[in-house]
């Protein structure tokens, strides 16, 4: 392709996603696709192409055969899983950090995403009130920009191998010994992560639940005393600000006291629901941070930047530097060595680095975080209002507490076996005809729906339309 064809082209493909995004947001498109797995590949040929191809002939297979097979998250019916919002300023910012094709691991290797991805994550500390001991000009403390909350969980379990062992993880990599605690609510990616650390399922902890699904920490605290007296090391413990299955909250507060009697390290994630802080009124979901060791939230959710972009904050950089820090000469750089810069490849996984940092700026200069914050306000309250529609219905009742935009209800039966079937044929009605989309969960042996409202072009119409056909499907 030319640098004629590339401006060509690039200009009609601008036109193709606004028009791709206003199509989705009218909901032109069936919320998830009608096919069966092999049916994308089998309109494809098997083999690569010989010769480039007419750029036309691209469009028409990503028009024709590629789009209609994507179960589209900018829906206004997408109330699955939990939203993953983009907004006009972000693509551009993804375009123009595509188009420079910069790499963001050192502070020499591109000075500017360096200094800007600093200055972004000081920028949304001081959006979501977060506590002064995460701030870049704290002391200890600092933040980066990670692709997903996985990997930020990842690289604060690293973090915390490294602080319980002194260093010594470094060199004689023994993780045999060192234990991890969460709810079986948490995320899988905390299970995951678990594994990939080292510590492995059988030094991972499952913390009892409470009625509201959020841990206890009376158990907590009994679990941390009998691996100690096995002569194990308590390692980290994983709080969530917002389960995936019902969005429960663990009570970081009390959680905290057990991780301070004892050394052990606390990571928060507040995926989705921690950039709820950006309203003042729901700053409660920040509650215990100012004694965390780490903390991690998802713009690419809730917010509307595209994604890949996950925000992560330590209160002590120098165990997470010394975790992740391998110094070959030809990365050996100065100014970095003499702490007037940032290494962010000393911070994450991956020594390459996308400069995610630019669509964040993009969007918070030229759209700024009032409209996210109205459409918070506005999806909170129908989350609400919806749950009034169930509780008005006595086929139906709720499972788990709804302070924010996740519902989670389930059909009412003569035994938990006969709810479950129903709820679950009812679900699968409801996703039949394309209009919406939900997810199932099973919570404390209870088929649920979970209702998640946070799409950016739903609008209030739209969820009273899915209670409708909810009403409908459901039989009784």
């Amino acid at each position: 392709m030319t640098p004629d064809e590339f401006r060509r082209h690039g200009h009609d493909l601008i036109d193709w996603i606004a028009d791709q995004l206003a199509t989705s947001h009218a909901g032109e498109h069936r919320a998830r696709p009608d096919i069966a797995p092999g049916d994308i590949r089998a309109q494809l040929p098997e083999h690569p192409p010989a010769v480039p191809e007419p750029w036309a002939d691209v469009m028409r297979d990503l028009n024709e055969i590629i789009v209609p097979g994507l179960t589209q998250w900018q829906h206004p019916g997408f109330f699955a899983w939990f939203p993953s919002n983009i907004t006009y300023p972000s693509i551009l910012g993804e375009l123009a950090a595509a188009g420079l094709g910069v790499n963001a691991m050192a502070w020499t290797t591109s000075p500017a995403a360096t200094e800007l991805e600093t200055l972004m994550l000081d920028w949304m500390h001081e959006l979501l009130d977060l506590p002064a001991h995460f701030r870049s000009t704290s002391e200890r403390g600092g933040g980066s920009i990670q692709g997903t909350a996985s990997e930020a969980t990842l690289v604060a379990m690293l973090a915390a191998r490294w602080r319980s062992t002194g260093g010594a993880i470094n060199t004689d990599g023994d993780t045999t010994n060192l234990v991890g605690y969460s709810t079986a609510e948490a995320h899988s990616s905390i299970e995951k992560g678990f594994r990939i650390a080292g510590f492995g399922t059988h030094r991972m902890r499952h913390v009892p639940v409470d009625a509201n699904f959020a841990m206890r920490p009376d158990a907590l605290r009994e679990l941390v005393k009998a691996d100690l007296a096995a002569g194990l090391t308590p390692c980290i413990v994983v709080t969530a600000h917002g389960t995936t299955s019902s969005m429960a909250f663990d009570p970081t507060v009390e959680v905290a006291d057990v991780c301070a009697e004892h050394g052990i390290w606390l990571h928060v994630d507040g995926a989705m629901s921690g950039i709820a802080a950006l309203e003042p009124e729901l700053r409660w979901v920040n509650d215990g941070l100012d004694r965390a060791d780490s903390y991690t939230t998802n713009p690419h959710k809730w917010m509307g930047i595209n994604f890949d972009c996950n925000l992560f904050w330590v209160a002590d950089r120098e165990a997470l530097i010394n975790a992740l820090s391998v110094l070959p000469p030809y990365l050996a750089f100065e100014a970095a060595q003499a702490g007037a810069a940032i290494d962010y490849r000393d911070w994450t996984i991956p020594l390459g680095r996308r400069f995610r940092a630019l669509k964040l700026w993009f969007m918070l200069r030229a759209d700024g975080v009032e409209p996210t914050k109205a459409m918070m306000r506005e999806q909170i309250a129908w989350t609400q209002e919806l749950a009034s529609m169930v509780e008005a219905d006595d086929r139906f009742e709720i499972i788990a507490p709804h302070p924010l935009n996740l519902l989670c209800i389930a059909l009412r039966g003569d035994s938990i076996n006969d709810a479950n079937t129903a709820t679950a044929a009812m679900i699968d009605r409801a996703n039949a005809d394309g209009a919406a989309l939900y997810t199932r969960t099973v919570l404390d042996g209870r088929t649920v729906m979970r209702i998640s409202i946070g799409a950016t072009s739903t609008t209030r119409d739209h969820v009273v339309a899915a209670w409708r056909q909810l009403q409908s499907v459901a039989g009784g």
